[in-house]
């Protein structure tokens, strides 16, 4: 198969509804679970073709950088960060060669567009009301999708995520089937405050799953081993966009992270 991508005047609107609309159909035939709480596992989530693209296109080790917040608790003793990012929005990824930079521009702007997050809203209509009630569908959610990798010794212990979040989805993007007990682990909370594992999502290539962030939606990573050699996903996460606060915040650490950005490709 043609590992690049032409995206002509031409042609280019043409791949980037191609892509969001297969996007949407995969989450419409997503498979509900509610154990131990709901979520929608999916399957296939992006066309053959592009997926392949995907994986022929990865950018190098050091277009990635460190992942904050929980991951950054487990560098190894060395320093080395066990989970590095890269956002999927065109002020990020710009520094990409051309090839790689339009793949994942392609890709990350299919998983912001409107459609998409209204396909997820409209999947996960139950839990999202139990949180927000009867106008849950018209909380704004601000998508933010990023490209992430985890190498040997990246874990992350049972937790809920924070509540600025108000949907969870994680997209698994391995080459082959040979690392599938890598996916998330799904945890239920007991009434004395262990929290078993119920459910483990399979790491298969282009699959993944989707929740709405709830006080029951409790996840972990085991620890990565030595026989893998990178844990690659995309984590699509929807913060929640309601009030001047959440608004403000949202495009605020956009902006800071677009700076940081900009500092480091500029630092020799």
């Amino acid at each position: 198969m043609e590992q690049t991508l032409e995206l002509k005047p031409g042609n280019r609107r043409l791949v980037a509804d191609r892509l969001r609309d297969f996007i949407v159909t995969s989450i419409d035939s997503a498979a509900p679970s509610d154990m131990p709480f709901t979520h929608l596992v999916l399957d296939r989530v992006f066309p053959d073709d592009i997926y392949a693209l995907m994986l022929a296109n990865m950018p190098e080790v050091l277009d990635y950088r460190p992942m904050h917040g929980r991951s950054q608790g487990h560098d190894l003793s060395d320093g080395t960060h066990t989970r590095v990012k890269i956002d999927l929005f065109p002020e990020y990824i710009r520094h990409l060669p051309p090839q790689k930079r339009a793949v994942w521009d392609l890709v990350g702007r299919a998983l912001c567009c409107r459609a998409v997050k209204q396909a997820f809203i409209r999947r996960l209509a139950a839990p999202l009301e139990r949180r927000f009630g009867a106008r849950y569908a018209k909380i704004g959610m601000y998508p933010i999708p990023i490209l992430t990798r985890d190498i040997p010794g990246y874990l992350i212990t049972p937790h809920t995520d924070t509540r600025w979040k108000g949907i969870t989805v994680q997209l698994y993007l391995p080459g082959d089937h040979s690392n599938t007990h890598i996916g998330t682990i799904f945890h239920e909370r007991l009434s004395d405050g262990s929290l078993p594992k119920r459910k483990q999502m399979s790491f298969a290539p282009n699959s993944g799953y989707a929740f709405a962030v709830g006080t029951d939606t409790w996840h972990s990573a085991d620890p990565v081993g030595p026989e893998v050699r990178t844990r690659d996903s995309i984590l699509l996460t929807y913060f929640v966009d309601a009030g001047a606060l959440r608004f403000l915040r949202n495009r605020g650490k956009r902006f800071g992270n677009f700076i940081l950005n900009e500092v480091r490709n500029r630092l020799p």
